[in-house]
This record gives C-alpha cells, structure tokens and sequence, in this order.
C-alpha cells in the first residue's frame, strides 16, 4: 500500500477540508397548505402525505372546535 513519502502541510490537510460545507435542505411544497416541506415526508403543517392525513395536527381540531 502506498504511503506519502513527506508529511502534508497544515493549508493543504485543511484545503481539502474546506469544502465539508453545510448545505440547505431541498424543500417541497405541499399540495395541501402549500407550506414548505421536507420531500417523502409528512407536512408538520396540516399532516397529510401522498394525499391522504396521517397525523392530526393541533390547528385541525382547534378549526373543528369553531
């Protein structure tokens, strides 16, 4: 197996290091309420996915209480 014959600087370990950025996460708009969503997820919003509500969510009963 190879091994470096000299010992890498500092600038370039860190160089290469560099580029371990944070990135946004790709978001989604949901076709219910139209908020934004991570993709292959449920809405935290409105709790649908695929089409169909799988979770309940707290402003869902508080509009059905009115």
């Amino acid at each position: 197996m190879a091994n470096p014959k000299r010992r890498h600087s500092k600038s370039r370990r860190d160089k290469r290091r560099a580029n371990w950025k944070l990135d946004a996460p790709g978001l989604s708009i949901c076709p219910q309420c139209k908020e934004p969503k991570l993709p292959h997820r449920v809405c935290l919003k409105c709790g649908y996915y695929n089409g169909k509500q799988i979770i309940k969510t707290k402003e869902k009963k508080e509009k059905k209480a009115k």
